[in-house]
């Protein structure tokens, strides 16, 4: 039976519908998808003073309404891709009768296309791309039925939006608002007419107009959409010749998660809020404390697995990548920017060129010239196992003796240096050796009032040093412990003016043998001496009678209730700093002396709120007083002899600060780690420096010393905080003295040290350093 033309026309009306239906014509968005075109948003982390530190997402995507879009992008959308936009029900036939003639026909490649906005919006629903012309030809007419779809269900500006939501760029950037801000650094409604030319050209292939490779190209196709706008009398005629004279200017950042403010912080917001549930099975045996850690957290901190505890409201988990939620942060743009210009500056400027003059053309640098060569090739040949390139060829099945012989032949690569990134040939091996030639450093900055964290650098460059030092890495400690220790005694009843012997201590050991901490210090020895001369000059005999005075048991339970968890062993060398801790640790425990007496956990998310502006996340800092408010003001004025008169007085007489600050420097054995922790009324901060690997480390203790190599940081990070009146933190802040206060504290015992060298030789020994730990 032979149909109609009308009733043949029907029959495939249906057949194209049924078929559009059940996806026949190519996998496209779902029915829910179209109606609710934000089902993947970027979520955004957001700073203290309200700056977007980055976000998470599969795509880069911040939703933005119509309202938010400055007229010209509209103008010159509308002016370049669709003039009869307005006018039409999502298939213009004007502009499919011209694509037939003009560019069909007549082979005018320049006439343009026939797409409609609503088309093109309706084509990037499209998940998978047509495998051939057949496939794409069914595409095209399945996006005229959902382009129909769309304009019935939205309005016009409705569908502008979510097109311009639902674009893609370059560099990790989707939609429009996330391109304004990698190139331009500015938000959709507040964008220049150039700049929004710029972003509307792009469209039309984003690799070709790439201003950030191809200038003149993109200044071209920026020039084509304003003669647009002109044509369109959007623009009148001196405008367009105004504009396309304007040289292309870019404001680029892109949106990685590995550059940008704060990567180190982002990173561990990320994983902190995703993290599951542990179960020993999980964790090998050698892990045990760690799995024991992360049970703790999981059952006290409510940040922790907070997308695994917390559900929507229809019973499925968070997705940060795709459910635009925004997680409102502690800490402080400025800050943050001011704490990681300290370390790069300090690094790339002062300790990196010492170190690297120390270890030219030495055999196994940048490693102590005291490993053996064994020791060397153990340390190097574990560092390539753990590369990524080792694993990589693991995988694909490359026995072992072939890549260790690939890390051997030179390739192109790009290297780190301090002057940015450089394209290079070397060796996998040497660019092992080259990366482990540079220092590490890590800052933690926190509000001693409230727990806010307000700087969190976790080291110099997430690109290249992925691993945080700041939370995750834990280092021996030195010196910094000694505080720690001396709070017990202040406890206890003893003030900083007591006077006790500076002779050699010796401690009896449970197997029967003794041990007596040696100390380098020549200064009044055999004399009585205070206790503030004692931690201000980092005096390891005193620091040893403070503990004789108590035991290590008592030592280690006042140390974990001033906030370090970590694990450590309670034995008389615990005085003088022998566990590792982490530096977030070492800095709240220290702020409990400037909050008077009462301990507060960091604490870095403030709240956490859907897409919809509903908070589904509110977070307040756990507080514990642990010591008396007098015993915190004792300690704050052991801390402050630190920096007026001991190892810390670099800070008076080099970087000339006037206010009220405490402080405590630490060096570990053999230079490995260099420590300072700060503390001001409003603010407390931590600073580590050293190696990779514990045996990367300046060779001799001018140069390796805590208060060489952290210190400078924090009087660079501290210079432009006290300088920047809006942070509200001042050098004429001052510690408060408790109510009905009358000690003494002006001990008048010439504290002073040599003024020629800062140097904290008393955590180190002049013989055979395994007796001093």
């Amino acid at each position: 039976m032979v149909l109609g033309k009308h009733h043949s026309r029907l029959a495939f009306n249906i057949s194209f519908i049924f078929s559009d239906i059940h996806g026949i014509f190519g996998s496209h968005a779902s029915f829910e998808e179209l109606e609710n075109p934000k089902s993947s948003l970027a979520t955004e982390i957001i700073s203290e003073d309200h700056e977007v530190l980055g976000n998470f997402a599969i795509e880069n995507r911040t939703f933005v309404d119509f309202d938010e879009l400055s007229p010209y992008i509209v103008n010159a959308l509308i002016a370049t891709e669709d003039l009869r936009f307005y006018d039409h029900s999502g298939v213009d036939p004007r502009g499919l009768a011209r694509v037939a003639i003009r560019t069909v026909l007549l082979g005018d490649k320049g006439s343009g296309g026939g797409s409609t906005i609503t088309q093109q919006l309706a084509k990037l629903l499209f998940h998978e791309p047509a495998k051939n012309i057949w496939e794409r030809g069914l595409q095209k007419l399945n996006e005229w039925v959902i382009a129909v779809k769309l304009e019935r269900s939205y309005t016009k500006n409705e569908i502008l939006t979510m097109y311009l939501n639902k674009v893609g760029y370059i560099y990790d950037a989707y939609g429009i608002q996330s391109a304004a801000q990698t190139f331009f650094g500015v938000t959709t409604d507040s964008i220049k007419i150039e700049e929004a030319a710029v972003l509307i050209g792009m469209l039309k292939n984003p690799a070709l107009f790439n201003p950030v490779r191809r200038r003149d190209t993109t200044e071209f196709r920026r020039n084509v959409v304003l003669n647009q706008m002109r044509k369109a009398q959007f623009i009148k005629q001196e405008e367009y010749d105004s504009l396309k004279n304007i040289p292309l200017t870019l404001k680029f950042r892109r949106r990685d998660h590995k550059e940008g403010v704060a990567p180190y912080f982002r990173e561990y917001i990320r994983l902190t809020l995703n993290a599951g549930k542990p179960e020993r099975k999980n964790y090998p045996p050698y892990l045990h404390n760690k799995f024991i850690a992360d049970s703790v957290e999981w059952e006290n901190n409510p940040m922790y697995g907070f997308i695994n505890k917390n559900l929507k409201p229809d019973g499925t988990k968070y997705n940060i990548y795709r459910d635009g939620l925004k997680i409102y942060t502690t800490v402080n743009y400025k800050m943050q920017t001011y704490a990681e210009s300290a370390v790069h500056d300090h690094l790339a400027n002062n300790l990196q060129k010492a170190f690297f003059k120390e270890k030219k053309g030495r055999s196994r640098a940048p490693f102590t010239h005291k490993i053996s060569e064994e020791q060397y090739e153990n340390i190097i040949n574990k560092a390539i196992r753990n590369s990524e390139r080792y694993r990589t060829l693991r995988k694909e099945g490359i026995h072992k003796d072939s890549i260790m012989k690939s890390f051997r032949k030179p390739v192109n690569m790009q290297i780190f240096t301090w002057e940015g990134e450089k394209d290079t040939i070397l060796t996998p091996l040497d660019s092992i050796i080259h990366i482990k030639h540079y220092l590490r450093a890590s800052l933690f900055s926190i509000d001693p009032r409230n727990g806010h964290v307000k700087a969190y650098v976790g080291g110099p460059n997430f690109k290249y040093f992925m691993y945080d030092m700041a939370t995750k890495g834990k280092r021996q400690v030195g010196s910094t412990i000694k505080p720690l220790v001396y709070t017990l005694a202040m406890q206890e009843g003893h003030t900083p003016c007591d006077l006790v012997p500076n002779i050699p201590q010796t401690f009896v050991l449970p197997d029967g043998k003794t041990w007596t901490p040696r100390d380098a210090g020549k200064r009044k020895k055999g004399e009585m001496v205070t206790l503030k001369w004692g931690l201000a000059n980092s005096n390891n005999n005193i620091s040893a009678w403070v503990m004789k005075q108590y035991n290590p048991e008592a030592v280690r339970d006042m140390i974990h209730e001033l906030g370090i968890l970590s694990p450590m062993d309670a034995v008389p060398s615990l005085c003088l700093g022998i566990p590792d801790f982490s530096l977030n640790e070492m800095v709240s425990a220290y702020s409990t002396f400037a909050n008077k007496g009462v301990r507060i956990e960091p604490m870095m998310i403030s709240r956490i709120v859907d897409r919809y502006g509903n908070v589904i996340g509110q977070f307040t800092p756990k507080k514990k007083e642990v010591i008396s408010e007098q015993t915190a003001y004792l300690m704050l004025n052991l801390l402050q002899g630190v920096v007026n008169n001991g190892t810390g007085k670099r800070l008076r007489y080099t970087y000339h600060f006037s206010g009220q600050i405490g402080g405590k420097t630490g060096t570990t054995q053999n230079h490995s780690d260099g420590w300072f922790i700060g503390v001001t009324p409003n603010l407390t901060t931590g600073i580590w420096v050293g190696g990779e690997d514990r045996d990367i480390h300046f060779d001799g203790i001018r140069l390796g010393q805590g208060a060489n190599m952290a210190l400078p940081i924090w009087a660079l990070y501290m210079k432009k905080v006290y300088a920047d009146e809006t942070l509200q933190v001042s050098e004429e802040d001052i510690f408060e003295e408790p109510i009905n206060f009358n000690l003494t504290l002006d001990c008048d015992d010439n504290n002073g040290t040599n003024n020629e060298e800062d140097i904290d030789e008393n955590t180190y020994t002049n013989g055979d350093e395994s007796e001093f730990f």
